[in-house]
């Protein structure tokens, strides 16, 4: 059964209290047990969210935006690659301790199992660099969580599996996409995907990890009233990914409105 969203006194249909995303302890995330489930094969539903990011990237010029933010990084680089062919500086905000030293160390050696994830970026944009290196070679890791971003200080930003992911509480949610969106300048660039419908979920046999259950409803309530230019695509759920409870994807393209007070 698909769990149903939270109630609004921010309970669920049990009574049971919302954990925050500040209840759950980053620095514990299994990289290699997240990896391994998930990433060391690339999957149909991670060549859909390349397709969608890649042609919304090939809408700008080569090197055409200053710089960008990865929300959230985790340790999955596909979401940096397509990036790589018009943005000229990568900000990969990551809290957790062990996602950041992955990160790091892929930026001079990417593991071999990402190289078919980049093939797949250079044939659908011939603008990337060769290598998988020189791509990340744009990209800088930042230690640090959400509310350190200043307002406006991006030309773009991208999110990927994360607000949904971190959270069992509806406004925090909320609040995670508002400073996602306000990262941007106005007038300024998102891309993003989120699970569908996602459970509170476990990596392997470890730790219960914080989620809210959204679908396209969701967001477009919680992004319509603060871009403009709004899509959103769902995906069906890939059946060869583990089964966390999720019933699919849904992403995002649109921009940051540019009248006052929106965001």
């Amino acid at each position: 059964m698909t769990p149903g969203p939270p109630t609004p006194q921010g309970h669920d249909d049990d009574g049971h209290e919302p954990r925050f995303n500040a209840d759950a302890d980053w620095d514990r995330w299994p990289v290699t047990a997240y990896l391994t489930e998930n990433y060391r094969r690339m999957h149909s539903a991670d060549a859909t969210v390349i397709r969608h990011h890649a042609a919304f990237y090939r809408a700008f010029a080569a090197g055409g935006v200053g710089r960008s933010l990865e929300f959230g990084a985790g340790p999955n680089l596909y979401p940096l690659m397509p990036a790589a062919a018009v943005v000229r500086v990568i900000d990969a905000l990551e809290p957790g301790a062990g996602n950041v030293a992955y990160l790091a160390g892929q930026l001079e050696r990417p593991d071999e199992s990402w190289r078919t994830f980049y093939d797949l970026c250079r044939e659908l944009d011939p603008r990337l660099p060769l290598s998988l290196t020189e791509a990340l070679s744009r990209v800088r890791v930042l230690h640090a969580d959400a509310t350190a971003v200043p307002e406006g200080a991006y030309d773009l930003a991208s999110m990927n599996f994360v607000a949904e992911s971190v959270t069992e509480d509806a406004e925090e949610f909320a609040e995670l996409c508002g400073l996602f969106i306000r990262a941007v300048r106005p007038g300024g660039h998102l891309v993003a995907a989120f699970m569908e419908n996602m459970p509170s979920y476990r990596i392997g046999a470890g730790l219960e990890w914080p989620a809210f259950p959204v679908d396209s409803a969701t967001v477009r309530e919680v992004f319509g009233p603060h871009t403009t230019d709004l899509h959103l695509t769902r995906v069906d759920k890939d059946p060869a990914l583990p089964d966390y409870g999720d019933t699919g994807m849904v992403l995002l393209r649109a921009e940051r409105a540019r009248s006052a007070g929106s965001g």
